[in-house]
């Protein structure tokens, strides 16, 4: 039930880092069409198209470690010996998760520290920071454990099979 609800999760950040994407497309078109006009584009529109970068990136990161949709370069993994591959796979994938996790921490503060002194960010209009910093913690959290899956489950990360496999 848990890991349904779970992946259920994971899957629907990906879904919104999606439509962020296709937000994206459609404000950048917005405003070079506009400007091609001659007129001024809207001042949230250039705000809008930096946060989705934001949120499209952490969103949708958890769901390309689950499905190994990161990049990550198989040239050493596949000169090396099966038992030795699998090995490395795994120190490679605990530090990914070692990594995650301090970002994770990180994230947290800053998301604690926007929320106390009630920062903002002023550009078009005020927008409270730790609506931008709550991204941190969770996808470098959601990481973290998608990264364990490598380091403790049955799969690897890599695949010992260099070159381009799609």
């Amino acid at each position: 039930m848990f890991g349904r609800v779970y992946r259920g999760f994971l899957y629907a950040m990906a879904g919104i880092a999606g439509a962020m994407l296709v937000w994206l497309m459609v404000s950048v078109i917005v405003s070079v069409v506009m400007r091609n006009a001659g007129l001024q584009p809207f001042a949230w529109l250039f705000t809008s198209s930096e946060y989705a970068i934001l949120y499209m990136t952490m969103l949708g990161a958890p769901w390309l470690v689950r499905e190994k949709g990161h990049v990550h370069i198989e040239l050493v993994t596949a000169a090396l010996p099966t038992r030795a591959r699998r090995l490395v796979s795994r120190i490679v994938a605990a530090t990914c998760v070692l990594v995650s996790v301090i970002l994770a921490w990180k994230g947290a503060e800053m998301f604690l520290t926007n929320i106390a002194r009630n920062d903002l960010d002023v550009r078009a209009y005020y927008f409270p920071k730790w609506m931008l910093s709550i991204a941190f913690p969770i996808s470098f959290g959601l990481m973290a454990i998608e990264f364990s899956r490598f380091v403790f489950g049955d799969d690897l990360m890599h695949s010992g099979e260099a070159g381009i496999h799609e």
